[in-house]
């Protein structure tokens, strides 16, 4: 059953547009949703969830209607941007004892698990914490109401390496009963390799992908070789490209890989593929 489905959501600004912006997430998954720094990711996800005005879409959540259903459906849904930055003088317990009113299903048990797993002292402020226990916290409270659907904006944002990697552990645990989904959005893209089933990659407001992980990767090829092989038919095919005086590199579409005859091919990370694609002209959609 699809947890998440979004469809033709738009919002325009003086200078920046979210363009028809559609994408769906099964139960049971984890969705990495990525661009490059004001490409439209939390635009995306504050317009989701009525945080900002839509100029236009639909959002559903279990099938139902999230406008209509707000109320009820927030109940199910747990929330973090990055790291808490608000009360920073109150103790955690003071704004956990808030924020467990909000919620019918709050789950003392669970949060108590959280805290202990992250190490935190519900008795220091939050101006005690650092970026990374604040990071931590936020997830806390996301976790501790047995949502079904979590959105996360930057979750690792701030985490040592050991930190998110056990976070990430997290997640794929979170989400084994096939009952809950995951969709977080990260500048960490490794991090999305570890544990994303799917990926939804938005440019410029407008989504360029949206699709199984493994998918999107094996839709690309790396391209290495000398500039001599640089023929007139391979230069329109590259999605973007380097030239140093060894050699060049660039990305080509998997099933455009003949035209790269002489040169080396392998498979892009989903760093590469982003690299290569924002260097693509202004217009330019892949």
């Amino acid at each position: 059953m699809d947890l998440l489905t979004v469809t033709g959501l738009s919002k325009a600004y003086e200078t920046f547009h979210l363009n028809d912006i559609n994408f769906t997430l099964p139960s049971g998954y984890i969705m990495g949703f990525i661009g490059r720094n004001g490409a439209g990711k939390s635009t995306t996800i504050k317009a989701m969830l009525d945080m900002v005005h839509r100029d236009a879409g639909q959002v559903s959540v279990l099938g139902q209607d999230y406008f209509s259903n707000q109320l009820k459906l927030k109940q199910i849904i747990g929330v973090t941007f990055g790291a808490v930055d608000y009360y920073e003088k109150s103790p955690l317990r003071r704004i956990t004892s808030v924020v467990r009113r909000f919620y019918d299903t709050w789950d003392d048990a669970a949060y108590r698990g959280y805290l202990e797993r992250f190490e935190l002292d519900e008795r220091q402020a939050v101006d005690k914490l650092s970026a990374g226990m604040r990071v931590k916290y936020g997830l806390t409270l996301a976790l501790s109401h047995q949502a079904r659907l979590l959105i996360l904006d930057e979750p690792t944002s701030g985490l040592d390496p050991v930190s998110r990697d056990d976070l990430l552990d997290l997640f794929r645990e979170v989400i084994e009963d096939g009952d809950r989904s995951i969709l977080f959005s990260t500048q960490i893209t490794s991090d999305l390799e570890k544990c994303a089933d799917f990926i939804t990659y938005i440019r410029r407001g407008e989504i360029v992908a949206s699709c199984d992980k493994d998918d999107f990767i094996d839709s690309y090829r790396l391209v290495h070789g000398p500039t001599s092989a640089l023929s007139d038919g391979l230069v329109e095919t590259l999605i973007g490209s380097k030239t140093t005086d060894l050699g060049f590199t660039g990305l080509i579409d998997a099933g455009s890989a003949h035209l790269a005859a002489g040169c080396e091919l392998s498979v892009p990370s989903i760093e590469d593929i982003m690299v290569y694609v924002e260097r693509q002209p202004k217009g330019t959609k892949r």
